[in-house]
C-alpha cells in the first residue's frame, strides 16, 4: 500500500491502550486502520504507559502456588457486591433498559475473560506477572459486599511499559507492513455524520510539539483535515484530569461534596472531550456520577504533568485519622480496604484530606507508589535491583524520597513534634496531641495479644495469612508509640482524580447505543470513554488490577468484531 492509497476500514480515536488492543485485532484480520490522537508519538499508549500495570486474573496459576483458591463463582460474588448495580430498568435491551443494564452484562463477561482468556491471551503476546499476589480493596466487611475476597492483583513484571508494549510492537510492525497508519497531533472536534451513520471524523491539526511523555503539550492549530471510514472506534479516555467536568458530575449526595483540592492522577491530555462529541452524534452517556478517585494522594514533589499527583498504594497498618483528627471507623478506616467508604466518612467532616499516623518500620514494608517511574526495579524488569529494593531493610528509594522531599510528609521523634508539624501543613482545623494519643495508646494495647476487638487489628493479623502480605507487605503487629519503629511519620491524604467509571453506554461488540438503546451505525467505543465496557462495568466500586484489563477485553471485542 502507498502513501498515498490508504484508505482506512477504520478510524480509531485515541492511541492509548484500548486503541491499540483495537487496531492490534483489526490488523491481524487484514483491516487498515487509521489511528488519530491529539498528542504525539512519545505518548503512544497514553495512560496505560504510567500505570503500576496490576491485572485481575481468577484462579490463575500464581494465586494457586500462593495457596489462593478462588473461582469465577467468588469473583462474580465479588463484582456484583461492589458493583452494586441499581440502575437495571426492565431488563431489556430497549428502551426500558436501566444505565446498568449493559455493564452488568459486560461484568459479566468480564469474569468470565479473567478466569478462563485473559491470561493465556496476554502471555501468547509475552507478558508476564510477578509470582506474588497482591491483596487490593480488601472489602467493607460483608461477604457479598464491596472488595476482593482473595488477593488477585497480579502485578506485570515491567508494570504499565510492558503492557503497552506488548501491543504496540505488533501495532508498529503493521505499520511498517502499511495496514496501520497514524496521525499524531490530530485532535477529533467532530464526528460525520450521514443519514443517521457516524461515517467519519473531523479536526485540527496542532502545530508540532516534542514535549516529552505526559508533559502537557499546545493546543495552536495548524490546519484542520476530514477523514472517512466505514467505522470510528473512540477511544479517547477518561475525564481525569478535566477538573471542571469531574466537579460537574460528582456523586455528592452519594459520597459528600466535591473537593475544594483536587490533584491529578493523570495527564493534562485525558481531558473528555471525546464524550461531548460522541453524544452529539448520538451516542448515550450512562453512569455520569460514578468515577473513582482515590484518598491516598500526595503530591508529586518531581512533577511530570500539572497537579501531579501519585497515590500511595497501601497495606493495613498505618492508623488513619480525618482532618479532625478522628480515627475512620469500620473497615473502610484500614487503609486499602474500602476506597469509596473511606471518602464519604473524609468528605463527611467538610474537608478534602486526611491522615495517615505510621512507623519507619511501617513505611518500609507497607509503602508502594502507584506508576511506573516510581517502581525502577519492577518497570526496569531488573532482578538483582528488585531483591535489593523490595527485601532487603529500608523502604524502597522513591518512596524514602517522598518522606524527603514531599510536601505531604511529616517526619518526627515524639507524638508532639508530630502533631505540631502536621499542624504546620493542615489545611484546616488544628489537631490536639491529646486526641491522637488517646486513639494511638487504644490501638496500641489491642496489640498485646494474638486476637482484638479492634478491627484494623483483625485486618493485620488476617493479612498477614496470605503469603505475599507477609513476605513482602504487611509489617509484622506492632505498636505506633514503640520507639524502636520509629521514627514516627504522618502523611497529609488528598483526593486524587483518576478513573471515569461511567461512560458511552455500548453492547458487549462495543456498538455505540442511542436513547432508544438501539447501535448508532458506525460508531464504537471501548476503554474508559466506554466506562470500561457497556458505560460503566465496574458500577459503583472497583475491585483493581480491573482498569487496564477492562481496555483490554473491551478494546478486543470491538476489534475483532469489526474485524468479523
Amino acid at each position: 500500500m502507498t502513501q498515498t492509497a490508504f484508505e482506512p476500514d477504520v478510524i480509531v480515536v485515541g492511541a492509548g491502550l484500548a486503541g491499540l488492543v483495537a487496531t492490534h485485532e483489526l490488523a491481524l484480520a487484514g483491516r487498515r486502520v487509521l489511528v488519530l490522537d491529539q498528542e504525539n508519538r512519545h505518548n503512544l499508549g497514553g495512560q496505560a504507559w504510567w500505570s503500576l500495570g496490576g491485572l485481575l486474573f481468577v484462579d490463575s496459576p500464581e494465586q494457586r502456588r500462593m495457596g489462593i483458591k478462588d473461582s469465577p463463582e467468588l469473583a462474580l460474588q465479588d463484582w456484583l457486591g461492589s458493583a452494586q448495580f441499581d440502575r437495571l430498568g426492565d431488563g431489556t435491551d430497549g428502551p426500558g433498559r436501566g444505565e446498568d443494564h449493559w455493564p452488568r452484562r459486560w461484568a459479566e463477561a468480564y469474569v468470565r475473560f479473567a478466569h478462563e482468556e485473559k491470561r493465556d491471551y496476554l502471555r501468547a503476546l509475552g507478558l508476564r506477572s510477578l509470582p506474588f499476589v497482591g491483596w487490593a480493596e480488601r472489602g467493607d466487611g460483608r461477604a457479598t459486599g464491596h472488595g476482593n475476597s482473595v488477593p488477585r492483583f497480579h502485578l506485570t513484571w515491567g508494570t504499565g511499559p510492558e503492557v503497552v508494549r506488548v501491543f504496540a510492537e505488533p501495532v508498529q510492525a503493521a505499520e511498517a507492513a502499511g495496514w496501520v497508519r497514524f496521525a499524531f497531533r490530530h485532535q477529533v472536534d467532530e464526528l460525520v455524520v450521514r443519514d443517521g451513520a457516524v461515517v467519519g471524523v473531523r479536526g485540527t491539526v496542532l502545530a508540532d510539539d516534542d514535549a516529552e511523555r505526559g508533559v502537557r503539550s499546545n493546543r495552536d492549530a495548524a490546519g484542520t483535515f476530514e477523514h472517512r471510514a466505514p467505522a470510528v472506534v473512540v477511544t479517547s479516555g477518561g475525564i481525569g484530569h478535566n477538573h471542571a467536568l469531574m466537579r460537574r458530575s460528582w456523586p455528592t449526595e452519594r459520597v459528600g461534596p466535591a473537593p475544594t483540592h483536587l490533584i491529578s492522577g493523570v495527564p493534562a491530555h485525558v481531558d473528555g472531550r471525546m464524550q461531548a462529541i460522541s453524544e452529539a452524534a448520538g451516542a448515550t452517556m450512562v453512569n455520569r456520577d460514578r468515577m473513582w478517585a482515590y484518598v491516598e494522594g500526595i503530591h508529586n514533589w518531581d512533577p511530570v504533568w500539572p497537579d501531579h499527583a501519585i497515590r500511595i498504594l497501601p497495606g493495613p497498618s498505618s492508623m488513619w485519622f480525618d482532618a479532625n483528627g478522628r480515627r475512620l471507623e469500620g473497615m473502610s478506616g484500614v487503609p486499602g480496604a474500602d476506597s469509596i467508604g473511606a471518602m464519604k466518612q473524609i468528605l463527611a467532616t467538610g474537608h478534602d484530606y486526611s491522615w495517615f499516623v505510621l512507623t519507619q518500620s511501617i513505611i518500609e514494608k507497607e509503602f508502594a507508589l502507584s506508576g511506573s517511574e516510581q517502581n525502577p526495579d519492577i518497570t526496569g524488569k531488573d532482578l538483582g535491583y528488585l531483591a535489593r529494593t523490595r527485601l532487603a531493610k529500608g523502604a524502597p528509594g522513591p518512596v524514602e524520597a517522598f518522606k524527603e522531599h514531599g510536601e505531604d510528609f511529616v517526619v518526627a521523634d515524639t507524638l508532639e513534634e508530630l502533631v505540631a508539624g502536621m499542624n504546620v501543613i493542615a489545611r484546616g482545623p488544628a489537631l490536639e496531641v491529646e486526641d491522637l494519643e488517646r486513639h494511638l495508646v487504644a490501638r496500641d494495647r489491642e496489640m498485646d495479644n494474638a486476637f482484638t476487638k479492634d478491627i484494623q487489628v483483625m485486618a493485620i493479623h488476617n493479612a498477614r495469612r496470605s503469603r505475599t502480605d507477609r513476605l513482602i507487605r504487611v509489617a509484622r503487629p506492632h505498636k505506633i508509640l514503640d520507639p524502636t519503629h520509629g521514627p514516627l511519620i504522618a502523611v497529609r491524604l488528598n483526593i486524587l482524580s483518576r478513573k471515569t467509571l461511567g461512560g458511552l453506554e455500548t453492547d458487549l461488540e462495543g456498538r455505540c447505543l442511542d436513547a432508544a438503546g438501539r447501535p448508532v451505525p458506525g460508531l464504537y467505543a471501548a476503554g474508559e470513554v466506554a466506562g470500561f465496557g457497556g458505560g460503566g462495568v465496574h458500577g459503583h466500586n472497583a475491585l483493581e488490577g480491573t482498569f487496564l484489563g477492562g481496555c483490554i477485553f473491551s478494546g478486543r471485542a470491538v476489534g475483532r468484531a469489526l474485524a468479523r
